[in-house]
């Protein structure tokens, strides 16, 4: 299945059902009154987040929902039927907004959790309503209101609680797979991943927590080079990040450029990232040239008052203790009550 993460759709709801003139035609009631019955109201489009759900791919395939309009009212003072109201499972974490002028309208973060996005129009009264001692035989009666419509922008944010970020290669797939069930695509080459991993992580201090690989980050990806933008919204949402280095000098690059480039990005696109945690992992410290190169670039993290873990994440050295640390960080950010002294 294809990850969507961004879709826009138009929402009509239904029109309300007019109301009816008519009056009583019954035998031996020669001046029967008014009995036009009152139209239907119109459906509402209704948006539910369902957890059973990961992407927005259905609504790349079907742009446009319309609910049903309100039946019209009827003589003899019977009412129109509501019209059938039109329910849109998106997965949890779609945040809705309105395509023209950018407003949020509504963040379903809870399954179940329910926006009514377009509602339903009002269905006329009748003219049985507008009957008075001094009016008996109104001959008029309400036209039904118009249903809500507008254009809906629909973005995923993926709900994680820790975001791995760093360089391509750096081995982000890796880690993840080491420290949950995820098994995302790994390779030897730039963006082998194309989209959010998401993993569960077991931590038998902390309970466990929600990882996410996030992909696409080199420099500029804030204006759109490599994969962009599209997905540095999936890191709204976390509490704390593990940035990914790789001291390896087969990179060409230097590790601490690299982690000053992707914090660059991260404040461009939203200033409000770089005030969240952040651990840095040093990877593949199963390779010697590795290893003595990440002494070399320890003193600086240790300056910055960064906590440091050498990991490799392909042979799993080092993961059972960042797995410790950051659970009970997430624990604490989310205030549970954790152990002091991280």
């Amino acid at each position: 299945m294809n990850f969507v993460d961004e879709a826009k759709i138009y929402v009509k709801a239904g029109d309300g059902g007019r109301g009816c003139v008519s009056f009583r035609r019954e035998k031996f009631v020669p001046k029967g009154g008014p009995d036009g019955g009152d139209g239907g109201d119109g459906g509402d489009v209704v948006i539910v987040a369902d957890r059973n759900i990961s992407t927005l791919m259905d609504l790349r395939y079907r742009r446009h929902y319309r609910a049903q309009r309100g039946q019209h009212g009827m003589g003899s003072n019977r009412h129109g039927r509501g019209g059938r109201s039109v329910r849109i499972r998106v997965p949890v974490g779609t945040v809705i907004k309105d395509a023209q002028t950018g407003q949020l309208l509504a963040d379903l973060t809870e399954d179940g959790q329910e926006f009514i996005c377009a509602k339903g129009g009002k269905g006329g009264l009748g003219n049985a309503r507008f009957a008075t001692p001094t009016n008996r035989a109104p001959r008029h009666a309400q036209p039904g209101m118009p249903g809500e419509q507008r254009e809906l922008l629909l973005e995923l944010k993926l709900l994680a609680d820790v975001g791995i970020i760093g360089f391509p290669n750096a081995g982000k797939s890796t880690l993840i797979s080491r420290m949950s069930a995820a098994r995302p695509k790994v390779a030897d080459y730039p963006f082998t991943t194309l989209v959010p991993n998401l993993g569960v992580v077991r931590s038998a201090d902390s309970g466990g927590f929600v990882v996410a690989d996030i992909p696409g980050l080199i420099e500029d990806a804030h204006r759109g080079r490599g994969l962009g933008v599209r997905f540095l919204k999936h890191t709204e949402r976390i509490y704390i990040f593990i940035h990914l280095v790789d001291p390896s000098p087969e990179t060409g690059r230097d590790p601490v450029e690299d982690f000053r480039t992707i914090n660059r990005e991260l404040g461009a696109y939203n200033p409000g990232l770089l005030k969240k945690p952040q651990v840095v992992a040093l990877n593949k410290m199963d390779l010697p040239e590795a290893r003595e190169r990440a002494e070399s670039v320890l003193k600086f993290f240790h300056t910055e008052g960064i906590k440091v873990f050498l990991i490799s994440a392909a042979t799993g050295e080092g993961t059972g203790e960042l797995i410790d640390y950051v659970g009970k960080m997430v624990a604490r950010l989310k205030g549970e009550g954790c152990e002091e002294g991280l």
